[in-house]
């Protein structure tokens, strides 16, 4: 008995060893055996290479990924949200209280403003006094207007995605004018050969970006680093008037609003080739991204319409007539993406639209003329100018 105990007592131990020796974590060595090729690694995911100082693309295919519902920057989270309207011919911004969609106040500023815009830094919104050649800057946290600071025929205005410099639409002086973005002071000033630069909008990576003029139909291509025009041509449309350029969100490619064409042409801005027309409807002019950046939403102005471009579709989905029609120029989606605000161009009115329904939510009174009005705050990391063009 007690040499069959030790015989067992050895085979046992023996058998101990021999699975100790093949690791504890699995029990079946065949699979480890198998495996004779060393891991992969993944590959490294894609980065853009920005203009120098600008913030990184947080996503490669989608440029707007900043601009999710309710993100807002710790700059901006605490700032009342309103809607600021700048009326050209009454020389004041209405300021409306979206919950309410009342005025709460009226502030006077200078001649003929165009636009509102926030700066780079989201600090500040610039009412652009385009024919009282002054900005005024108005404080987002109290709402109160600043001291004006003389600049030339300030149609519009945009910030370089680093920061670095603004840029002043100067339509009639055919001028790109670069400023120092806080105190506006100018550094260089490229004259163009087109007549009336308006609108704008950057290349992913922020190196050049597309303005279109309006009174001569042509588009220019800017290096943003060089502060020169590299690109010009002449759009294929007799009569042309570009106005709004907005970048897909892949960043691919250009859509600029064209009020005589009835539609946007798309351009490849890499290559800036002849650019294609898609027809939208009567006095195509404005361009808001949705904040999924699924749809883009753009005003026919000549017809009281709202046409919905699907990105990835890659067509018109759904078009929203304004009851009793309108003239729905340009604006902003409100920062949980529900609401398309609008200015109403030749009505003297400003309209919320249910950005899910196309449904008219508002029609509110505001001063004569109202043109490029404000939605703030709004999303994003930083501003790009315009009526807030965020990243």
């Amino acid at each position: 008995m007690h040499r069959n105990l030790a015989k067992r007592t050895l085979i046992a131990g023996a058998a101990l060893i021999a699975l100790a020796a093949c690791g504890t974590e699995s029990p079946d060595p065949a699979p480890q055996a198998l495996n004779t090729k060393a891991a992969v690694p993944a590959p490294p995911k894609k980065t853009v290479q920005g203009l120098p100082g600008m913030p990184p693309v947080l996503d490669p295919k989608d440029v707007y990924a900043a601009d999710r519902p309710n993100q807002l920057s710790p700059v901006v989270k605490d700032f009342p949200s309103r809607v600021y309207v700048p009326n050209t011919e009454s020389d004041t911004v209405s300021v409306i209280d979206p919950k309410t969609y009342e005025i709460i106040e009226t502030i006077p500023v200078g001649r003929q403003p165009q636009h509102v815009v926030p700066s780079w830094d989201m600090k500040t919104l610039w009412v652009n006094n385009n024919r009282g050649h002054t900005l005024t800057p108005i404080d987002p946290k109290t709402g109160k207007a600043g001291k004006e600071v003389e600049v030339h025929d300030p149609y519009n205005l945009y910030f370089t995605p680093n920061g670095k410099y603004a840029v002043v639409m100067a339509s009639l002086d055919r001028e790109l004018v670069f400023r120092d973005p806080h105190t506006m002071e100018r550094i260089k000033t490229e004259p163009v050969t087109c007549y009336g630069v308006n609108h704008a909008d950057f290349s992913a990576d922020g190196k050049y970006f597309i303005v279109s003029c309006e009174f001569s139909g042509e588009l220019l291509k800017v290096d943003t680093e060089k502060m020169e025009v590299v690109g010009q041509q002449k759009l294929p449309f007799d009569g042309a008037m570009p106005q709004d350029v907005k970048i897909s969100p892949d960043g691919k490619k250009f859509y600029i609003a064209d009020m005589m064409a009835d539609g946007m042409w798309v351009l490849d801005g890499e290559k800036f080739t002849e650019p294609t027309l898609l027809p939208t409807g009567k006095g195509c002019h404005g361009l808001y991204v949705s904040r999924d950046s699924r749809e883009m939403y753009v005003s026919n102005r000549g017809e009281g319409s709202i046409s919905v471009f699907d990105f990835t579709q890659n067509k018109l989905t759904k078009k929203w007539h304004l009851p009793d029609g309108g003239s729905p120029d340009m604006g902003g989606v409100s920062a949980d993406g529900k609401v398309l605000w609008l200015s109403g161009r030749y009505d003297a009115e400003v309209y919320a639209i249910d950005t899910r329904t196309g449904t008219q939510l508002a029609r509110i009174p505001v001063g004569d003329g109202p043109h490029g009005l404000a939605v703030y705050p709004q999303p994003g990391r930083y501003s790009l100018g315009h009526t807030g063009i965020f990243r």
